[in-house]
């Protein structure tokens, strides 16, 4: 039998979509009782998620309930060396352990995300690319981390991420290391991650800086 599909409808996902999307902001403080009315349910399940949300480091836990977390330049630099870390693992085992299927997933959703019609649908798709990256490489261990590091990142995701010359640029690295997967080169796909991976960090550090 296969995992369990998570239930987007869940107090839980609802949630974490709320606070990795923006409606929550870092410093929101989050309510048991209020949030359970806004979502239609008691409090015992809103608990459940915030405490699960809390584990992810995504809240933190206050007198009157939880406040989505606040953390530091400092801290998310270090999320995102962290990153760096794991998604170019991921990259060169992608390359090296991908299989038929899952070059066809790579190969699909890379063409449709050059040629998305719009830049929130290109974004979409190159960041559905990298989950897809992340099953090739055949390590549930990494994608673990990963999902929860993209979860903490998400709340600082800079609006400079959408600009034509960020998805330019996405577009030609994403272009570089998909062809090395292609290839499977491992080694070339590993480097050039690193290399997506900190002009994205040096993106989001300059945003934080700016505010």
């Amino acid at each position: 039998m296969g995992a369990a599909v998570p239930d987007d409808r869940s107090p839980y996902a609802q949630l974490r979509a709320r606070i990795t999307g923006g409606a929550h902001p870092p410093g929101s403080l989050l309510v048991p009782a209020t949030v359970g009315v806004e979502l239609g349910v008691s409090r015992t399940p809103v608990r459940e998620a915030l405490q699960r949300l809390e584990f992810e480091g995504l809240v933190t836990k206050v007198t009157r309930g939880y406040l989505v977390r606040v953390r530091t330049e400092d801290e998310v630099i270090a999320i995102c060396e962290a990153r760096i870390a794991l998604e170019s693992a991921v990259a060169f085992a992608a390359a090296t352990r991908r299989s038929d299927f899952d070059l066809a997933r790579l190969i699909g959703l890379f063409d449709r995300a050059v040629t998305a019609p719009d830049a929130d649908t290109a974004l979409r798709l190159h960041n559905d690319w990298h989950a897809a990256l992340r099953v090739a490489a055949h390590n549930p261990t990494i994608t673990e981390l990963m999902e929860r590091l993209d979860a903490q990142l998400a709340v600082y995701d800079a609006d400079e991420s959408r600009a034509p010359a960020n998805l330019t640029a996405i577009e030609h690295e994403h272009r570089g290391i998909h062809e090395a997967v292609v290839d499977g080169d491992g080694e070339r796909a590993r480097v050039l991650m690193v290399a997506h991976q900190e002009r994205t960090r040096d993106i989001r550090i300059a945003a934080m800086a700016a505010r």
